[in-house]
């Protein structure tokens, strides 16, 4: 029993030497604008970027969408959750509405149109590209980790903002 107790010690130590030689550091990114701005993103809609992951092209964000605010009808190509924390939201597509603690998951493929009548802030990670469409089922625009990151990049320097590196996975 001792020696396997020191083997397995002997192995946990290896993984973490490994771990720490190649694993991403742990991330934190605190609730001031400092570390990461609201940008806007479409009329009444803003977002606060968390993440960004290239070598899976998702990122992480806080959607903030003002009373009355709406993003158009889009398509995800990959998964997405989505966890509200203020407000409520809801899809014209569907019957359910989003209140703070709920939890959303989307399959790849589903169209849907973001509302919001009272306001609201929703964090989603999103997993590939989004496709905005038009009225007659056209993408006019793809969104992906590298829009995301165009974005948040675009805008610190049109303000002279510093740019945070923790937020690049």
């Amino acid at each position: 029993m001792q020696l396997e107790l020191e083997n397995y010690v002997r192995v946990e130590k290896r993984l973490d030497k490994r771990r720490d030689q190649f694993a991403l550091s742990e991330g934190y990114i605190n609730a001031s604008e400092d570390a990461s701005p609201w940008i806007p993103f479409v009329e009444n809609v803003w977002i606060r970027h968390l993440t960004f992951d290239v070598r899976n092209n998702s990122a992480t964000n806080v959607l903030w969408v003002a009373a009355g605010g709406k993003l158009g009808r889009h398509r995800h190509r990959g998964p997405v959750n989505g966890y509200t924390l203020e407000g409520s939201w809801r899809y014209l597509e569907y019957d359910w509405v989003a209140h703070p603690g709920d939890y959303v998951r989307e399959s790849p493929g589903r169209c849907h149109t973001l509302v919001s009548e009272s306001g609201m802030k929703t964090i989603f990670q999103l997993n590939g590209a989004l496709e905005f469409l038009d009225e007659n089922e056209r993408i006019i625009e793809t969104v992906d980790v590298f829009w995301f990151i165009d974005h948040y990049l675009s805008y610190c320097e049109a303000h002279n903002l510093p740019i945070n590196e923790r937020l690049f996975l």
